[in-house]
């Protein structure tokens, strides 16, 4: 059978690598599949059996400590199979890890100051379309990287207004479909077709019950939110720790706001973290060597990340990160 396929393994769980995924999509055509990051590995495993795969692009799916050598071998693999490689990302990357991936001529597309989307349209720009320029403004606006350069000149192109409630719709949509890996999908080809987040069915409505269950957390996180000398954490129980997160930290008057979700049927404890404008850490590596330590992984931007840490060690994770905020 020839290799005809393009396939695209993007991120699942916010607007930039679903986005990601929509313009590949668009430009490329092509299957889509879409992962957490812990799912990546699994997702590239199952890869090595595939004959039919020609071109494969991997977006807004950072790597961390604990798996960038197995990230090499696996696209080492494929590439022995003559798979064409992209891979596409923003989050903090070791030098040492981005030099193997390109003397693998892999297309290696990483810039930390611009999300994903935005980097794949400007590398894809003359096959995409007025319309995947917007979705492109809506998953920089929020990755919270609306401001950066290229992000800050897509958006001039539109009503901000406009692109602030679109962008908001398309996340809160996503957020309460994070279980329905079909719907999911479905959001992609939506977007690939030309779609605005306000064109897909009950897409207010979802959003409408998202933000009811946000401002009751308001009340909870209130309640239930604790802090140590330079950072303030709650456990999550009846919602995502992304979510929580910056209720945390707005509330908390730290610099460093910190939730986690325990996931019982992994003994993992899945952790958000952010940081203020004010925070002089860079939080991602911070976490991702902290974690990786602990037996978990963990990284992402400057002052935002996220971790997997074991269900014993959540408490010490939150000791040892707090010592290192100095």
């Amino acid at each position: 059978m020839p290799r005809t396929q393009v396939l695209c393994v993007s991120h699942k769980e916010d607007a930039d690598g679903i986005g990601a995924a929509s313009l590949i999509r668009t430009a490329f055509g092509g299957e889509t599949r879409l992962v957490d990051y812990p799912g990546l590995m699994k997702e590239l495993e199952q890869l090595k059996t595939n004959e039919t795969i020609k071109s494969l692009y991997i977006c807004d799916l950072g790597l961390s400590k604990a798996n960038e050598d197995q990230f090499i071998d696996l696209i080492t693999f494929l590439r022995k199979k003559r798979v064409a490689i992209t891979y596409i990302d923003h989050h903090d990357l070791d030098e040492k890890i981005k030099k193997k991936i390109q003397n693998l001529n892999v297309k290696l597309i990483h810039n930390t100051n611009e999300c994903t989307t935005v980097q794949v349209h400007e590398a894809f720009r003359s096959k995409l379309t007025d319309h995947s320029t917007f979705v492109a403004a809506c998953s920089a606006i929020t990755d919270y990287m609306e401001d950066r350069p290229l992000a800050s000149k897509l958006l001039q192109k539109f009503d901000r207004q406009f692109a602030l409630l679109e962008a908001t719709v398309l996340t809160f949509t996503i957020v309460t479909h994070q279980k329905d890996s079909e719907y999911l999908l479905y959001l992609v080809d939506e977007l690939s077709e030309a779609k605005y987040p306000h064109d897909i069915p009950n897409a207010f409505e979802f959003a409408r019950l998202q933000a009811e269950k946000i401002a009751n957390i308001i009340q909870v996180v209130k309640k239930e939110m604790k802090t140590m000398k330079n950072l303030s954490y709650m456990e999550v129980t009846n919602s995502g720790a992304s979510m929580v997160v910056n209720f945390v930290l707005g509330m908390s008057g730290k610099d460093i706001g910190v939730s986690y979700k325990l996931r019982e049927d992994h003994g993992i404890y899945a952790v958000s973290i952010r940081g203020s404008r004010t925070c002089k850490h860079h939080l991602g590596k911070i976490v991702n060597e902290l974690a990786t330590q602990l037996g978990g992984s963990g990284g992402g931007h400057d002052k935002a990340c996220g971790a997997v840490v074991p269900k014993e060690k959540m408490m010490l994770f939150l000791k040892k990160f707090n010592s290192k905020l100095k």
